[in-house]
């Protein structure tokens, strides 16, 4: 094990996440927030110290196997997630490490959970700083540090390959650090646009900013105690956000190729267009659900279904409505659709939609093969055959998530929840949605539960974000085997 440079591609992350502070540090200073600047200082001088130390360790090789690539991964994940607790912590705006910390993996993983009761109490800089974690987090924290210290090498393809949600991670060019450039332009881009879409419809520019931090990161950490439900009324606010959600759930390689002028690829990308179905199907059975239950309007039944089928599906977890409210039929629909997902290669959680095209893919094959015993029959996806091991990769990932699902459920049940609210509490952590359904539902937070609780489902947040193969291998033998 390469240890010395482990330890250097974490030191370096732990000086960038301090390089990046000063950009809440600078909010803080501009509001004239003592405590928050103070504790702003002193997480970054211990994150500089250590990182300092770290990048300086003698190391083996400049170059980076799987193994190494895993460990750095976990624990960048892991050690970023402590350390971006430190300044709520420190401030005094989060008194609890426990609570800082859950808080820090929500932002990171993107889930959106909370465990303030008050958000709209919290100092400006602090409020930045939470937002801005799921922002830092949606395009990955190690992928920033691909982009921006390009050190690493040809190691730096294993970490890419480890950290990329999905099955098979896209990469445009020959060279990683290239690719990550090209990601985060997209990323910008989409933050930018939103930002302006926002400005639009009425929010100041600190708003607007921290609104789209929370969209296009499909993180939905929100800045106002009732998530957006007191602009549900602003139909172009609700619209934009929503679109932008939905772009954010796609691939972003589909925004490369639409730059390149390759439109009818695009068009008949298949998991693009289960996405957009399944999303579309969605709307149309919760909107006729809630059409004469909820709301009299179908309009506004339609309205209220498609924001909040598109935020669900692509684990946003913004709520314009109590949805924990709606009909049992809705509120099944939602539920499904914490699993789904977004697309691979955008910044959405849950079990991604390309897995569930293989799914349908490897089912119709079978039925094919009972009535053609003897015929072959590749599944393709795209024009390209899938090989058997990206089949089996598939097969496992379901039933490695169903079963922490499972075992994350009863865990999560000595809390002393009702069975709705344990499973939804677990599905949300998993799939990186946020909110769930009766003591964790859109108009609650978590901040009931214990602190073992809140680490059970901070464990949750990291798996479903590092999608449970990274994470769980460090605990199998074989991982520390020569």
């Amino acid at each position: 094990m390469n240890f010395g440079m482990v330890a250097r591609v974490i030191g370096n992350l732990l000086l960038l996440e301090a390089a990046i502070l000063v950009l809440p540090l600078s909010i803080s200073v501009y509001y004239q927030e003592r405590e928050v600047i103070l504790g702003f200082l002193l997480a970054m001088g211990i994150m500089g110290l250590l990182g300092l130390f770290l990048s300086n360790v003698k190391r083996e090789s400049p170059r980076l196997k799987v193994r190494e690539a895993v460990l750095i991964v976990t624990l960048g994940w892991t050690l970023t997630s402590f350390f971006a607790a430190l300044p709520f912590f420190f401030s005094g705006s989060i008194p609890s490490l426990v609570d800082a910390f859950f808080e820090a993996v929500s932002g990171l993983t993107t889930t959106g959970s909370t465990i303030i009761n008050d958000i709209e109490s919290l100092p400006r800089g602090t409020v930045f700083w939470r937002s801005l974690t799921h922002w830092l987090g949606g395009m990955g924290i190690l992928v920033m540090t691909l982009a921006i210290l390009p050190t690493l090498g040809t190691g730096g393809l294993q970490i890419f390959k480890v950290e990329s949600p999905g099955p098979s991670p896209d990469k445009f060019t020959p060279r990683v650090v290239a690719t990550t450039k090209i990601l985060y332009t997209i990323y910008l881009c989409l933050t930018l646009v939103q930002v302006l879409l926002v400005r639009l419809a009425g929010l100041s520019l600190f708003d607007s900013l921290l609104w789209a931090f929370g969209t296009v990161s499909t993180g939905g950490l929100s800045i106002y105690n009732d998530s957006l439900v007191r602009f549900s009324s602003n139909q172009f606010l609700i619209y934009a956000t929503a679109v932008g959600m939905i772009l954010s759930g796609v691939n972003f390689s589909l925004f490369y190729d639409l730059g390149k002028g390759r439109f009818k690829q695009v068009v008949q990308n298949p998991e693009l267009r289960l996405y957009l179905a399944i999303l579309f199907i969605s709307t149309i059975f919760v909107a006729l659900n809630l059409h004469g239950t909820i709301y009299g309007s179908l309009g506004e039944a339609i309205r209220q279904a498609f924001f909040q089928v598109s935020s669900i599906m692509t684990t946003t977890g913004y709520s314009t409505a109590d949805f924990d409210l709606w009909p049992t039929f809705s509120k099944g629909v939602l539920f499904l659709l914490m699993f789904v997902g977004g697309s691979a290669g955008s910044t959405s959680g849950g079990i991604k939609v390309i897995r569930f095209l293989v799914a349908g893919k490897v089912i119709k094959r079978e039925f094919s093969r009972l009535l053609h015993p003897q015929a072959a029959s590749p599944i393709t996806i795209n024009g390209k055959m899938i090989s058997p091991e990206v089949v089996q990769g598939v097969a496992s990932f379901y039933l490695l998530y169903l079963m922490t699902f499972i075992l994350g459920a009863l865990v999560i049940s000595f809390e002393n929840l009702d069975l709705m609210s344990a499973m939804s509490a677990v599905a949300a952590s998993l799939g990186n949605t946020g909110p769930g359904f009766g003591a964790v539902g859109p108009m609650q937070t978590y901040a009931a539960f214990s602190p073992w609780g809140k680490i059970v489902l901070s464990l949750l947040m990291l798996l479903g974000r590092l999608e449970l193969f990274a994470l769980l291998l460090l605990f199998t033998p074989n991982y520390w085997r020569e």
